[in-house]
């Protein structure tokens, strides 16, 4: 079944349509070699309805509509634009621009493909114009664009959680502490290269940074911000925990902007202009990044929830900002429609070749071949890490996510690995995969838009050299040499995915039954008392 999967990629027939007729032929087959019974195949309309109506995949549209939304009408260049005048003057500070915007967008898209078109577009110009080393340009560019496989709210790590049986909230939660450990490493490595090599991380010339006056007005907005968020948090009741989150961060967000705002319409010069685009630019998007990821890990709203308040959010931030048309707005349907249908293709031609795999006894095979891997628990995961990586390559993360994880998850409980924290190596693993030479889908993503050909910048008159392949695989390692390190760590210290695991209320069967038998009585009749074996 796998060697003729892989005859059906080879050729380009569609992956979903693929999946689908292998099992089916190799259903046919299994019915006259007797081994297979044929009423299995009379699941297929259950589990077709069953994926359709999963509530958990219908998060994938909305945040796709949000990535799609933010790239077309330009948003991101607005963030790259404003975050790198302020970072400007500091050596490395468009390379810290970009590894922070592209926080940003992953936090807001999950998308890696939108991420590492729209920076390497609208940053990899302004780094050579300046004089950014090549490598050190398309580097950083990858590897921050390609933090959407693993920053929440990512399409992965919702279609992961999933396959493997747990919440989507769980993940995210235990995705956020290696997602920040990961972005913290990258620019801890560029401030090392500022130092090292600092003509590779030139600062921005005078002449290219703008208004570069007030950025103490910038850190008294946001330290005023921050102190009424703490006393708003304070004054609420203990109990409404959440609502004081929420409530808190709406006045942070509600009293910048503000300020931002009547700076720009009157005649008050509360704030410097650098201030007033920076609050007006960058705070809209981090109140989106809230509103979806905050309110899902603080369990106000399920990732399907939160993805329909971010798509409206982001539509609502689209027309303010005059930047939606008709036509960016009917581009992002049709293209969201799109991706949408073709994940859910995939799903459902996976629904049928696992049917014919599992009726075979195919998982049966997989497990005791992966449970008697030599170093048990340790030889699992690496044999597991390598197979992954190397798919990677080949195959989309659906694919892997839809074909390959289903089979991984007997072997994982059997060996009592904790199924979240094996869920958040896998996605380390397949973003590490994403980047790496010679067929990381990133790669190909930067090289599409990068300059094949020497040409004059319009701005500074000077010549602009082409980027070659070979340029941007050397890039991209001290980067994959970082995913790697964070791999070990987390696969060393799991207690790093529990970072910011809520705390449950643990209540014992005494407890409870006190609870219960307090009950008041009803019509004149006691309840009886309640026990829990």
């Amino acid at each position: 079944m796998f060697c003729a999967l892989i005859v059906g990629l080879l050729s380009g027939y569609p992956i979903a349509f693929s999946l689908g007729a292998v099992g089916l032929l190799f259903g046919l087959v299994g019915i006259e070699l007797d081994l297979f019974q044929s009423n299995f195949l009379q699941a297929i309309p259950d589990r077709v309805y069953g994926t359709m109506s999963n509530e958990t995949l219908l998060a994938i549209p909305f945040f796709t509509f949000m990535g799609l939304l933010l790239e077309r009408t330009g948003l991101a260049e607005d963030l790259l634009n404003t975050i790198g005048q302020l970072f400007g003057p500091w050596r490395g500070g468009l390379a810290f621009a970009v590894i922070f915007v592209g926080a940003l967008l992953a936090a807001t898209t999950g998308i890696v493909a939108a991420s590492v078109i729209s920076m390497g577009l609208i940053s990899l110009p302004i780094m050579q114009r300046y004089g950014y080393g090549q490598q050190t340009a398309t580097g950083v560019i990858i590897a921050s664009g390609t933090l959407a496989q693993i920053i929440p709210p990512s399409l992965v790590l919702i279609i992961m959680a999933d396959q493997l049986g747990v919440s989507v909230g769980q993940m995210y939660r235990a995705a956020l502490a290696p997602g920040l450990l990961l972005i913290a490493m990258f620019a801890l490595y560029i401030f090392i290269l500022s130092i090292v090599s600092p003509k590779t991380t030139p600062a921005l010339p005078v002449s290219a940074r703008g208004d570069q006056v007030g950025t103490t007005s910038l850190v008294a907005v946001l330290l005023m911000a921050a102190a009424l968020i703490v006393a708003v948090m304070k004054l609420m009741p203990a109990e409404q925990e959440e609502t004081a989150m929420v409530t808190a961060g709406a006045i942070g967000v509600v009293f910048s902007v503000a300020i931002a705002l009547v700076n720009r319409f009157t005649a008050i010069n509360l704030v410097s202009k650098l201030t007033e685009n920076v609050i007006l630019v960058l705070v809209p998007p981090l109140a989106l990044i809230f509103l979806v990821l905050g309110t899902i890990l603080i369990g106000l709203a399920t990732p399907t929830e939160g993805g329909a308040m971010g798509a409206v959010g982001t539509l609502v931030l689209a027309l303010l900002t005059r930047k939606l048309t008709w036509q960016k707005l009917k581009d992002t349907v049709q293209n969201t429609a799109e991706l949408s249908t073709f994940v859910l293709f995939i799903l459902i031609g996976a629904r049928v070749f696992s049917l014919t795999f599992y009726g075979v006894d195919g998982h049966i095979w997989i497990e005791e071949l992966l449970l008697g891997l030599p170093g048990g628990t340790t030889g699992f995961l690496i044999f597991v890490s390598a197979l992954i990586f190397v798919l990677g390559f080949v195959l989309d993360f659906y694919e892997i996510a839809f074909i390959l994880l289903p089979l991984l998850i007997i072997p994982a409980q059997a060996l009592g690995i904790d199924l979240v924290w094996f869920g958040i190596l896998i996605g380390i693993n397949l973003q590490t995969s994403f980047m790496s030479p010679p067929f990381g889908f990133s790669l190909f993503f930067l090289k599409s838009v990068a300059p094949a050909k020497p040409y004059i910048d319009k701005i500074t008159g000077a010549s602009i050299q082409a980027i070659s392949t070979a340029t941007i695989y050397r890039g991209v390692i001290p980067f994959i040499a970082i995913h790697l390190l964070l791999l070990v760590l987390v696969a060393r210290f799991p207690e790093i995915i529990t970072v910011f695991e809520r705390e449950v209320v643990q209540l014992d069967d005494n407890t409870v039954d006190d609870m219960l038998n307090s009950l008041p009585s009803f019509g004149g009749t006691e309840l009886a008392p309640l026990s829990f074996d």
